[in-house]
């Protein structure tokens, strides 16, 4: 399996998500956090789009974001997080055990992820996320195997403070298991408002390691006209 081409991919999706201004319906708005959604195109469920300000460097909020080993740390979402291969410094496939949610009616799901953090043009970055088979990790009787389809964060900087970022989340998941829609679809925009003040109160309380500098080496994602 070419995980960087998988990679690549993905990321180039959760770009054209990015771009994508029509037919979004907002679902749920709360703590200046805003939940949008729309029917997704590659399964019978939902794409979210979740948006709102974070006051710390686009850098540093991606960096934050990505280099995760600490994640249960501050992510109230997770029982369980790690790193099961590095490809290189900007690919990596994790293991993550989320809690169960909607005052239990979701039992805890497992997932294994193709990870990748790409710098684009005027300091946006993308950090995308999309599950995959990886090998010595079959799905386990403990957890229900969820899948993450195109998914992940936008961070840019806000054009009136550069200090602070723009932060946009997709998230595409298949539950899979024996729930009805509705019970997803129901629980789902408040705990994506969670989430994110999950990421926004975790980078308070975490310090966050100097962000090394970017080369013109990292290649980029250009813009569609």
């Amino acid at each position: 399996m070419d995980y960087k081409a998988i990679a690549q991919q993905t990321a180039e999706q959760v770009l054209a998500y990015n771009q994508d201004i029509y037919g979004w319906k907002v679902v749920k708005s709360a703590k200046k956090v805003t939940v949008s959604s729309k029917a997704s195109r590659i399964f019978h469920g939902n794409l979210y789009r979740i948006e709102g300000i974070i006051p710390e460097s686009a850098a540093h909020l991606s960096d934050f974001l990505y280099k995760s080993e600490h994640r249960v740390s501050w992510d109230k979402s997770l029982k369980g997080f790690n790193v099961l291969h590095k490809i290189d410094s900007d690919t990596r496939i994790c293991h993550t055990i989320t809690q169960s949610f909607a005052m239990g009616s979701i039992s805890p799901r497992d997932f294994i992820d193709l990870v990748h953090i790409k710098h684009c043009e005027g300091n946006m970055d993308i950090i995308s996320t999309r599950s995959v088979d990886f090998p010595g990790y079959p799905p386990s009787s403990h957890y229900v195997r969820g899948y993450n389809h195109p998914s992940g964060y936008v961070c840019s900087p806000l054009k009136e403070n550069p200090a602070y970022s723009k932060l946009v989340m997709f998230v595409q998941t298949e539950m899979k298991g024996k729930l009805p829609a509705s019970v997803i679809e129901k629980s789902m925009p408040s705990n994506l408002v969670s989430l994110f003040l999950n990421v926004k109160d975790g980078i308070k309380t975490h310090k966050i390691p100097p962000v090394r500098a970017r080369h013109s080496s990292h290649t980029s994602v250009h813009k569609k006209k």
